[in-house]
């Protein structure tokens, strides 16, 4: 079962690179076909397999011998990692099913916010929808009021880290697509795992923000998007959050 949910992982991974490239553009993400940015040839079914097609096509178009980006596989590989784990944690269940739509998102809003320093307004909707029927349907057992304090809680942080940026700094500092992704994260979470969150977040953005001044990827003033910190936050929130939770609380007390 395992190895199922990792290829339905990867296979959905699949459909998700083609929302990663289409959505910012306008593009249908139903049709037409896949097809070669460089040649625009259609994809066959045979080279359309994840990561496996990658690999045998030594990542190079068959029709125009262009290089095809490391992403495809890159963003298949997540996806599947991802789904097995979340089968893992949650099994089959509807919590486990809620959870997996919430990561998918953000791995489209991930690399969209990466390439276009953008998050759709769509996605995130999509997203509160999501959220919304999880507590309908029970399949997010925090409960209505822990869902909307998370609401205030994650965006409401960020809206205001937001406003002290720019006061301090003299430019935006957080725009208005994290503080939606943010208070679409917390509906999901609650507020303590968006404190959680929110932690993990700022931790990793620091640590990989160093790590790019260091090595002069990035010079200071250049802006870096934030929604990839924020849903790397919740990842690590989603599988280890009740144990970071409880191992908190037990060095404090």
């Amino acid at each position: 079962m395992l190895a199922i949910s990792a290829l339905s992982g990867a296979i959905v991974g699949s459909f998700l690179n083609v929302c990663i490239y289409r959505i910012p553009t306008g593009l249908s993400i139903l049709k037409p076909a896949s097809a070669c940015p460089k040649c625009n040839q259609k994809i066959r079914f045979s080279d359309n397999i994840p990561i496996i097609s990658y690999l045998i096509l030594r990542g190079r178009c068959r029709s125009c011998n262009e290089p095809i980006s490391w992403r495809y596989p890159l963003v298949e590989l997540i996806t599947a990692g991802t789904t097995a784990a979340v089968y893992m944690v949650y099994g089959v269940t509807l919590q486990g099913g809620a959870c997996l739509v919430l990561i998918y998102l953000l791995t489209v809003i991930t690399f969209i916010d990466v390439d276009h320093m953008i998050i759709p307004d769509k996605l995130v909707f999509l997203g509160m929808l999501t959220g919304f029927a999880a507590l309908f349907s029970g399949a997010n057992p925090i409960g209505w009021r822990d869902a909307l304090l998370g609401v205030f809680v994650y965006g409401g942080f960020l809206y205001l880290a937001g406003l002290a940026g720019k006061r301090i700094f003299k430019k935006d500092a957080m725009g208005m697509g994290d503080v939606k992704l943010g208070a679409m994260m917390g509906l999901f979470l609650g507020w303590k795992m968006s404190v959680m969150s929110l932690y993990a977040a700022f931790l990793v953005a620091s640590a990989v923000g160093l790590a790019v001044l260091v090595t002069g990827r990035l010079r200071t003033g250049d802006r870096i998007p934030f929604g990839p910190f924020l849903a790397a936050g919740t990842l690590v929130t989603l599988f280890f959050g009740e144990k970071l939770l409880k191992l908190y609380i037990r060095i404090i007390t």
